[in-house]
């Protein structure tokens, strides 16, 4: 029972810290009780399609730009995704953080993975429950 008595006084040595750690916990929980449900009503509805509306105007884009975009992209989603594993650890939203840290990035097999995701079943009524709130179509997924 000691074991106890040291990590007692261990978190009491880092107080302060575990103030900030908690608390930003807390934000992150309000800001993607938020931006979600904002981030899952604006996607259109044939986001998964290859052939969407999207896709061409995307791939048309001015490629120095959209070089940078996909670099920052990508560095912003590794960071979310340290942040998710450090956030598995500690007090925190890390799974979510992990996933929308994985979703930004882009690596081979990202496509499949994502439209794997989206057909489990709880998941894609979630989705289109939010979506159907917003007055949105339902997600449009590949065969």
């Amino acid at each position: 029972m000691e074991w106890i008595t040291d990590i007692w006084s261990w978190a009491k040595e880092r107080e302060t810290l575990l103030a900030w750690i908690g608390s930003l916990s807390l934000l992150t929980l309000v800001v993607s009780a938020i931006v979600a449900p904002m981030i899952i009503r604006r996607m259109p509805h044939d986001y998964f399609l290859e052939n969407g509306e999207n896709t061409e105007a995307i791939r048309k884009e001015h490629p120095v730009l959209r070089l940078l975009f996909l670099i920052l992209k990508n560095l912003v989603g590794g960071i979310l995704f340290l942040g998710g594993i450090i956030m598995l650890l500690t007090p925190g939203q890390g799974v979510l953080t992990l996933l929308i840290g994985l979703m930004m990035m882009n690596f081979p097999g990202k496509r499949r993975f994502e439209i794997w995701l989206i057909r489990l079943g709880p998941l894609n009524r979630a989705i289109n429950w939010i979506r159907e709130k917003g007055g949105k179509k339902p997600l449009e997924l590949p065969d």
